[in-house]
């Protein structure tokens, strides 16, 4: 019989990467989704036909219950959230029901619902923060820097509380940043890759950024849904950084990005104080050794490969 899986925030980024995998390995695939007149299916369009759809809220305990009993999963993949960093200080508390709260009221489901499934939670390096050394591994202690990132830390505690608790099957991915061509275009990645598209093709004449010296760890995203799978194919459950081990500047993804098109960044770039945040992420990049060893995972996509894919992604979708 086929292994069947709920995935929430399939309609994001990795929801649509991880569902993809999944239906690829004969997987039945249930996608949760609010009830939001904003849904949007833009990133899953060519396989919602083959997914189920499961309608509930991560703020709203009778649904997740009922979303449970539905698709009586053998994996469930919590990937849901408010997951832009900036709004969560505009918006602190709701982020804190859905990427904290959200994940405490899936594992209660799942407690009464679905004992025997196997949980995945997606943690997130921007929990390490302020860091305390350099790489970061599964044993450096978070100091976050954010609401999300404090939001993600209670998520991934109480986690590793229910698998002790109640000896769940409940396993948390650190993921640092993954980017693709179907990243948000709030993201700072994203933001770059359009706007590169948009000044080659003639539609815009700059592009504002932040600071260009914060440094991030950036894999692409198609990897690491696999990574994810892996850490559920698991004996016991435990918790994996998920990585690439390099770490790269804005201004680096700037220059192989404007570079891909024969441009130079220097003429295109300004920088906007209102893109900079209240307390910055200096030096995140993630030591993926345990992940290799145990899991036998590793990237695929380079980031200069990465960046160029977003950017021809980018011209083809404006018509260039």
């Amino acid at each position: 019989m086929a292994k069947s899986a709920l995935i929430t925030g399939i309609t994001g980024q990795d929801g649509s990467y991880l569902a993809e995998y999944l239906l690829d390995l004969g997987y039945d695939v249930f996608g949760m989704v609010r009830r939001s007149s904003t849904e949007t299916l833009e990133r899953i369009e060519h396989i919602k036909n083959k997914i189920e759809f499961v309608q509930a809220d991560l703020l709203d305990q009778a649904s997740l219950d009922k979303a449970l009993q539905t698709s009586s999963p053998d994996e469930i993949y919590n990937l849901a959230a408010q997951s832009f960093v900036p709004t969560s200080w505009s918006q602190p508390v709701l982020t804190a029901e859905f990427t904290g709260l959200g994940v405490t009221r899936i594992l209660e489901s799942m407690r009464h619902f679905a004992p025997d499934a196997k949980f995945y939670q997606a943690s997130s390096s921007e929990m390490y923060g302020k860091v305390r050394e350099v790489p970061q591994t599964e044993m450096t202690p978070f100091h976050p820097r954010s609401p999300y990132a404090v939001a993600k830390a209670y998520g991934h505690h109480i986690t590793v509380n229910y698998r002790e608790s109640y000896n769940l099957f409940a396993a948390s991915g650190i993921l640092f940043n993954h980017e693709s061509p179907r990243r948000g275009r709030e993201f700072v990645t994203r933001k770059i890759t359009d706007g590169v598209a948009r000044i080659k093709l003639g539609l815009a004449e700059n592009l504002a950024l932040g600071t260009l010296d914060a440094q991030r760890d950036w894999g692409f995203a198609g990897d690491y849904v696999r990574a994810m799978h892996l850490m559920l194919q698991q004996d016991q459950p435990d918790d994996f950084v998920v990585a690439t081990g390099s770490t790269h500047s804005v201004r680096e993804f700037l220059e192989i990005a404007f570079d891909h098109v024969g441009l130079k960044y220097e003429d295109y770039v300004v920088q906007d104080p209102r893109y900079m945040r209240p307390a910055e992420v200096d030096q995140l990049i993630g030591d993926n050794s345990k992940a290799r060893q145990i899991l036998g995972w590793e990237p695929t996509v380079t980031f200069e490969q990465l960046v160029k894919m977003m950017v021809d992604s980018d011209l083809q979708l404006l018509g260039g």
